[in-house]
């Protein structure tokens, strides 16, 4: 079985090889933005799951602008986790943004501008959960560029009580990769796969994680992720 770390320099490297990229350059060591990410993007918002949501989650990478962007111009709201977590999440209500400003707000150069950063006790319920990825397989098991923050991002959603939703991954479609992929248990596995060709359902028969696992967590994981201390003392009651 090939490494995540292995696959990962396998997908950057033909993406750059085969010009499928754009800015931010380099690919490598990051969420490759994807040529075909506004297709992508057109794809979910035909489902009924997007339609249907109130409130959706998306990362703050660039191939996923064209989402974001298209939500607020749905008059959804847009929760948007703030960099390594540090400060929990941005919400950017519609209303707040005014007519033609959606890309502009949800940039991360200009997010804050729109948006504000809210409390955990305020987060809304989220309906619909975004991840980035540097390769996805079929059956929705996931690489991410290997921090394991879309991990902890939905296991914190679990851990405050939100329920079970499903997570969708936009990629270019030579970043859907038929090797094993290796999967540990706190590994977010995705429900759809969108690409700039078609929309894939998973079917996935692996399980989202439902919380987050503390015996995991270091000393140090607390210090540099302050959002996961907030969520201890909010759901062990220790405050």
């Amino acid at each position: 079985m090939e490494t995540k770390e292995e696959i990962r320099q396998y997908v950057w490297n033909y993406l750059t090889e085969n010009k499928l990229g754009r800015f931010p350059f380099p690919l490598t060591k990051r969420i490759p933005n994807f040529k075909g990410a506004e297709k992508a993007a057109h794809f979910v918002t035909a489902m009924p799951e997007y339609k249907n949501a109130k409130t959706i989650k998306v990362n703050p990478d660039a191939p996923q602008l064209p989402i974001r962007a298209q939500i607020l111009r749905d008059g959804k709201t847009l929760l948007v986790p703030t960099p390594r977590l540090r400060a929990g999440f941005i919400m950017v209500k519609p209303e707040w943004v005014p007519p033609g400003e959606e890309r502009k707000a949800a940039s991360l150069t200009h997010i804050k501008s729109y948006g504000k950063e809210i409390s955990l006790p305020d987060m809304p319920r989220i309906d619909l959960f975004f991840v980035g990825s540097v390769a996805l397989h079929r059956d929705g098991r996931r690489i991410g560029k290997g921090e394991g923050y879309a991990d902890r991002e939905y296991a914190i959603i679990r851990e405050l009580g939100n329920p079970d939703v499903p997570v969708i991954g936009t990629v270019h479609s030579a970043q859907v990769v038929d090797v094993d992929v290796p999967k540990d248990a706190f590994d977010l596995v995705v429900d759809w796969i969108a690409t700039e060709e078609e929309l894939i359902q998973t079917n996935t028969p692996y399980k989202k994680p439902n919380g987050i696992k503390w015996e995991l967590v270091t000393e140090q994981e607390m210090e540099e992720m302050p959002v996961l201390r907030d969520v201890w003392e909010i759901t062990k009651g220790q405050k």
